[in-house]
């Protein structure tokens, strides 16, 4: 487990809970990726925390001091080792769940360039749920589709304050979800791939190394340049780690540009680690790095 690299008191009484998966990723890292059929020696074989939901929650956790996990684990030594994780990074994880099933586990393969390929065996995943969970008017939601989407309408229906999507991986939105989100978040390619998204009131799409951008109602209306990163060491916690920043910067106050600029240099200090739970620095580093058009390259080098 990475350990921050600052901590700071948050920048925003606004506490983000996220509702979504928790992982133990087992990663093998090679010079290349395989193709079909094919055996690449040579890899180093590693354990560590992960699946999307826990991931966020931890970021956010690192970014501002605090965050909530609602999910589910297993009754297994690989759930108590996640638990112990998220907890250590400052998440409450007293809503997320020990059930029967094994703990959800994801199988990824990582190149030397970081690009990667991944199967998920969701087991407790499947086994989340709300009972006795509730939200409050202050709580930012963040939701992800690695968990049963009618659970994440639930938790859409539930929340009075600002809910967030990360619709990823890419699936159908049910209607009445997307008419529930503040904020949809997704790359470039779930972005294509859920024509729905194209007249949703507020989306922000992520283009790789070209930055990313968000759209109302169809239109781009803001976008932000991503920073230049040689050492790239594992993408796999990237995106996620963009979510919780962008989420938490948005509902500090900062206008959509500022926003997508504080949340790349995130994605750029991310990607620079090799944990899929990187450490990070404070939201309001980033918020102070990014200031100035030109300074948003700075912020993972301070």
């Amino acid at each position: 487990m990475s350990t921050p690299l600052h901590s700071s008191a948050p920048i925003s009484s606004s506490t983000l809970t996220v509702v979504g998966s928790i992982n133990l990723d087992i990663t093998a890292t090679a010079s290349r990726l395989p193709s079909p059929g094919e055996t690449v020696g040579g890899a180093v074989l590693r354990q560590q925390p992960g699946g999307k939901g826990a991931n966020q929650a931890v970021a956010a956790a690192r970014l501002s001091g605090r965050s909530r996990m609602v999910g589910a684990v297993g009754q297994d030594d690989a759930g108590r080792t996640l638990l112990d994780a998220m907890a250590g990074a400052g998440v409450d994880i007293h809503s997320v769940a020990r059930v029967e099933a094994a703990t959800g586990t994801a199988l990824v393969l990582v190149d030397s360039d970081g690009e990667n390929q991944i199967v998920v065996c969701p087991g407790a995943n499947g086994s989340v749920a709300l009972d006795g969970v509730s939200f409050g008017e202050e709580e930012a939601l963040l939701c992800q589709l690695e968990v049963d989407q009618d659970v994440v309408l639930e938790a859409a229906r539930r929340a009075p304050g600002f809910f967030a999507l990360n619709a990823a991986p890419a699936a159908p939105i049910l209607p009445e979800l997307l008419e529930r989100c503040d904020l949809v978040i997704v790359n470039e390619t779930e972005y294509e791939l859920i024509p729905a998204l194209k007249n949703a009131p507020l989306v922000a799409v992520t283009y790789g190394g070209e930055g990313s951008a968000i759209f109302v109602d169809g239109e781009r209306v803001a976008e932000a340049p991503a920073v230049k990163v040689k050492d790239i060491a594992n993408t796999i916690g990237a995106g996620d780690a963009f979510c919780a920043a962008l989420v938490l910067a948005l509902q500090s106050g900062l206008d959509h540009s500022h926003a997508l600029a504080v949340a790349n240099a995130v994605g750029a200090d991310a990607v620079r680690d090799a944990s899929s739970q990187p450490g990070l620095h404070s939201l309001e580093h980033y918020i102070e790095a990014t200031r100035l058009p030109d300074a948003a390259g700075s912020a993972a080098s301070k």
